[in-house]
């Protein structure tokens, strides 16, 4: 209408500025919304604030709008197949930092671990508030053992770079308390197992299965594979506890089957009662729902033992 009204030269003053108001109160309101949308997309990250926090120098990557720290391991040789392998070849810790949408910054890292820090580290990391994805090794007949643990996690800056520098503080001290990687938990196991069932079957709620003085609890939980089969408990979509030694001093170990949104509360809850984990991993692709294994090992009084497992499978469902 106004714009007939200008081509006739009817207009007046007064509707040209209410005209010119109501385009510039449209075009502001665009400009916030977009702004708002796009706030963590187009922000950029404190870098000297991250260096800082971290204790690492990084790089970073404009075009992703990335800034990424590394810690080359330089502190244990470590051989692969035979080989003295330097940490350009796959031996440095990293973490990746890069504006969130939910938060300020969200992070993604690998950490370079020998065996008698994955735990510790692990603590460390979920005491901080970041999240643990993914726990394997990437070499064969390597001495010692390296492993690798995923991290990611959003949150402020300042959260999410003092939660790495906490992980890899902790890395530091084991390493400075015994400059040699340990090869074991304790060891100190009875040759012969002698595990009574019934005070794990109450904890457990279930039955158990037994064997030469070992017992073993298998739940089940289903999935749909790409061919639309169901697969459960006999096809390997299972939680398992299996127990040795005996009841004063036992071990425990299996394997937890997890949601992706239940993995967290999992290890936070058996890494809370002392349970080691080993591997956090994928048994399948295009399962539906998507389900995680992580892979444990516990030592202590069989029945406190039990109590920690069964903590940890009730975390799943809260």
């Amino acid at each position: 209408m106004y714009f007939k009204a200008l081509l006739n030269g009817t207009t007046d003053m007064k509707t040209t500025l209410s005209f010119v108001v109501s385009i510039a109160h449209a075009f502001a309101i665009v400009f916030l919304t977009a702004g708002v949308s796009g706030l963590g997309a187009t922000d950029k990250l404190d870098i000297a604030q991250i260096e800082r926090l971290t204790g690492l120098k990084g790089a970073f990557n404009e075009s992703e709008n990335v800034f990424k720290v590394s810690a080359p391991r330089a502190d244990v040789k470590v051989a692969v197949d035979d080989w003295v392998m330097p940490p350009f070849m796959g031996l440095t810790s990293w973490a990746a930092f890069t504006p969130g949408k939910n938060a300020e910054a969200m992070v993604m890292g690998d950490l370079v671990l020998f065996q008698d820090e994955v735990n510790p580290v692990m603590s460390a990391a979920l005491d901080a508030g970041l999240e643990v994805t993914a726990l394997h090794n990437h070499f064969f007949f390597d001495e010692p053992k390296v492993y690798f643990m995923h991290i990611g996690g959003e949150g402020t800056a300042e959260k999410i770079a003092t939660g790495v520098k906490l992980a890899l503080a902790k890395q530091k001290e084991i390493r400075a308390a015994n400059p040699t990687p340990l090869r074991n938990f304790g060891g100190g196991l009875p040759a012969t197992s002698s595990i009574n069932a019934a005070p794990l079957e109450a904890i457990f709620a279930g039955k158990a299965q037994t064997k030469d003085g070992m017992a073993k609890f298998v739940f089940g939980r289903e999935a749909t594979m790409a061919c639309g089969c169901k697969v459960g408990k006999e096809m390997g979509v299972n939680t398992w506890a299996a127990f040795a030694g005996t009841d004063e001093n036992a071990l425990a170990d299996g394997d937890f089957a997890v949601l992706a949104d239940e993995l967290q509360p999992a290890l936070r809850s058996l890494r809370k009662s002392g349970v080691n984990i080993v591997a956090i991993h994928h048994h399948m692709t295009q399962e539906n729902p998507r389900i995680f294994f992580l892979h444990y090992w516990a030592r202590g009084r069989a029945a406190d033992l039990a109590r920690s497992l069964k903590a940890a499978l009730d975390a799943q469902t809260k």
